[in-house]
């Protein structure tokens, strides 16, 4: 039976989260928000638009300058494209999962663009079998729709899947699809919350979950 390995990759095996976070601040301060930088970091993760209802007030504020934001955090995130960076070991633990026969998945809710980049930065597209983005369902991560899209295109089971992430929002959208989850820190998010959200295990990064797959989830998953 296959397995699946499926990854975020803002915060996961990138470290762009605050490249997110001063994108975000910005664009919500040239349209007269002021919301402060540690909010922005906890809402990464959430598709764009559910990040401003998360930090601007609900489903009854005033939309009418979403598109604005959004547009111009998508502009300012734009111009580190060429600098984005992958975190030590990111395409080794990918590979290493591929080479022994997990088919593995980036679920992530970067648009298009912003994925080729962060694809380039991984440098590791030779073991990925595919990706899931918020494009492709009707609800983003904290709901388990682009979990349950992955696991549709990779043809396994819940059951048969580990999902690697570094938000709350990674944690719970694994939780709620019946798959187990896997913390990182390097997205900044504190152990505690992670754990708190669902997740199972928790590792500092991928280097450290590389070196530990041999007693991590991954493990608890039989070949066949």
């Amino acid at each position: 039976m296959n397995r699946a390995a499926l990854f975020d990759v803002d915060g996961t095996l990138t470290d762009t989260n605050h490249l997110h976070v001063t994108s975000w601040w910005e664009a919500l301060r040239q349209a007269g928000h002021r919301v402060p930088m540690h909010a922005v970091h906890r809402a990464i993760g959430l598709p764009g638009m559910d990040l401003l209802d998360h930090l601007l007030g609900g489903e009854d504020r005033d939309r009418s300058g979403d598109d604005r934001i959004s547009a111009a955090h998508d502009t300012l995130y734009a111009t580190y494209f060429d600098r984005l960076a992958a975190f030590g070991s990111a395409a080794d633990v990918l590979r290493e999962l591929a080479e022994t026969g997990w088919k593995v998945l980036l679920v992530t809710s970067a648009k298009d663009r912003e994925l080729d980049a962060l694809r380039r930065a991984i440098g590791a597209d030779d073991a990925l079998t595919g990706t899931a983005t918020s494009d492709d369902v009707e609800q983003g991560k904290p709901a388990p729709d682009p979990v349950l899209q992955a696991l549709e295109r990779a043809g396994v089971p819940a059951g048969r899947a580990v999902f690697v992430g570094d938000s709350v929002w990674d944690m719970q959208a694994a939780a709620r699809a019946g798959v187990s989850a896997v913390g990182l820190l390097c997205g900044g998010i504190p152990r505690a919350d992670l754990v708190e959200a669902g997740a199972v295990a928790v590792y500092r990064d991928p280097a450290d979950l590389l070196a530990g797959l041999g007693d991590s989830p991954f493990s608890r998953v039989p070949a066949a």
